[in-house]
């Protein structure tokens, strides 16, 4: 008969279209914002700066090597690199940015930044939420916009800011130096025998 396929798809679209008011599981309009969908770890948006001590200019990782502002296809991460050295939160002098700044108006959030960034200093945030009235300076993010805690970090990405945190772990512990050790004194020579 002409038309069956018709009438089957129709069929589907009924069953769907009533079980969606009857079936909890498939309710999927959220009241936003008094409710909101939980978003998956792996979700991204825009970059923030990470530091892990409780000053955010002492603890900062970024030292500003300025890798992630060289690699950015759309040029929109800017970095000014300080003249003068600071401890890091593990006490080793490194520069750091005097200047950080992101302009989200561009940012395409492709994560290459995160990618290429040797000191994991750098990572995607799950905040969306940045409309702004104003187009242009509101929407460039400074370096005290950008720098969020470690604490932050683990509370929106769990299992990747453990095992970010493992690795850092096993690598300051490869760079201390081992106890040292007294040297050695060489063997003694043997005295040739006497000759006779």
């Amino acid at each position: 008969m002409i038309g069956t396929g018709i009438l089957k798809g129709m069929a589907v679209t009924l069953r769907n279209f009533a079980g969606s008011y009857f079936d909890k599981e498939r309710l999927t309009t959220v009241q936003y914002p008094e409710e909101r969908s939980p978003l998956p770890e792996n979700y991204r948006n825009f970059p923030f700066l990470i530091y892990d001590t409780e000053d955010a200019e002492a603890g900062l990782r970024c030292v500003a090597c300025k890798i992630c502002e060289k690699e950015c296809p759309p040029q929109c991460i800017y970095i000014v690199k300080s003249e003068d050295k600071k401890p890091d939160y593990m006490g080793k002098p490194q520069f750091y940015p005097k200047i950080f700044d992101i302009d989200i108006s561009v940012c395409m959030s492709c994560q290459i930044c995160v990618e290429v960034c040797p000191f994991e200093a750098i990572k995607m945030d799950k905040v969306f939420e940045l409309s702004k009235r104003e187009r242009f300076d509101a929407l460039l993010l400074r370096k005290n916009d950008l720098e969020k805690s470690n604490s932050y970090y683990h509370e929106i990405h769990p299992v990747e800011a453990t095992e970010v945190d493992a690795k850092l772990a096993e690598a300051a512990a490869k760079k201390k130096p081992a106890p040292a050790t007294p040297p050695k004194a060489p063997p003694a020579k043997a005295e040739p025998p006497a000759a006779s």
